[in-house]
This record gives structure tokens, sequence and C-alpha cells, in this order.
């Protein structure tokens, strides 16, 4: 192996502190997901899917 460089050295001495402060870190996981679609539009989406079933069934016994 050859002989390091004190540019080299130092530069590995770095890396090396830096590696081990890493070391048994876990990375932090995204806690708020985000959605395609507002929470908003959902609702309104389902008021109206809910809202024509419950009048196509009033239709069939009415």
């Amino acid at each position: 192996m050859a002989p390091q460089t004190p540019r080299q050295r130092i530069a590995n001495e770095k890396f090396v502190k830096r590696a081990e402060a890493q070391q048994g870190k876990v990375k932090k996981a995204r806690s708020k997901r985000e959605f395609p679609v507002s929470t908003k539009w959902v609702i309104i989406l389902l008021f109206l899917l809910i809202g024509g079933g419950v009048l196509e069934i009033l239709r069939l016994f009415f």
C-alpha cells in the first residue's frame, strides 16, 4: 500500500469522524404523508357517490 499524503490523511480522518457519528443512527421517516388529492376533494367525491347511491335505491322503491 502506498504511503498517504497529508491531504489524504486529513480527508480520511474527516471521513472516519463522520462515519462514526452516523453509525447506529436511524434515518427519520417522514411523519406526515402527502397525498395527491386533498381531503376536501375526497369528502366531496364520497358525498356524491354515496348520495347518488341513496337516490338510486330510493328510485327503485318509489
